[in-house]
Order: C-alpha cells, then structure tokens, then sequence
C-alpha cells in the first residue's frame, strides 16, 4: 500500500490507500501532487468534502460504502449528483439532496486522526481550506 501525505487548515496526515479500490487508487495516484479546496458536507454528517462537478477519474464503483468511518475517504463517480471525494472526520453517512449516496473507500488516514475533528470544526466555522495530497 502506498501512502500519502494530506495537508489541510494547518494540519498534516498520513492515509494509505486501500487495497480493494485500485482502480480509483491508481487514477488518483496519476493525479498527483492534487491540490483543491476543502469544505464542509451540507447533507453527510460530520465530513469535508471536495466537490468536483463533472470532473471524471474514469472508475466506476468499486467497493462503495455509504458509512465511512472516522479518517475513510472515498471517491463518488458521479452519476445522481456531481463528482466529489469525501473524508469523514466522525459520524457520516454519505448523501446529497437527492438520498443517499455510496463511494469508493480509496485511502484510510493512518496517522493524524486524533487531528481530524480539529480539521473538520476548523472548516465548518472558518470555511474552505487549502487541502493537498502527494505521494510519500
């Protein structure tokens, strides 16, 4: 498993990707170094989310989850609502103003969780923050 680095409102965190996604985690790993901008869910929960309209990795599901637990990751295709990636930080269940939604699980924060609440008050209160992903 290969890992990364993730940066986000002043905090750093170590994900590995995840073994039953390679598909989603070979596209993403092309994309790197990515930079975007990290905001808060409106329908999931306790998660940040990068919207990402019809920008298209070029996976289909893979091993989709609705419930990402604490420091999960996944990858929605698109298709019932736009592209995004979407990280939880506590109690999430993935969905847009259409239902609920299901997405890849392609990295697992590793080290830095305990940061994770932090990160996901820090962008609820203050906004979207800078969030960037390289390979370590």
């Amino acid at each position: 498993m290969a890992q990364i680095r993730i940066t986000a409102g002043g905090y750093q965190f170590v994900a590995e990707t995840h073994p039953d996604a390679p598909l989603t985690v070979a596209a993403f790993t092309r994309l790197l170094p990515y930079r975007q901008k990290l905001i808060h869910v409106r329908w999931s929960g306790e998660g940040c989310w990068i919207p990402l309209g019809e920008f298209k990795l070029g996976v289909d599901f893979e091993n989709h989850t609705s419930h990402p637990s604490v420091g999960d990751i996944l990858f929605y295709p698109g298709g019932y609502s736009e592209t995004e990636i979407i990280l939880a930080y506590g109690s999430c269940c993935f969905a847009s103003k259409l239902g609920q939604l299901a997405g890849n699980h392609f990295l697992t924060i590793v080290q830095g969780k305990e940061n994770l609440r932090a990160l996901g008050t820090k962008v609820l209160w203050e906004g979207a923050q800078d969030v960037s992903f390289e390979l370590m």
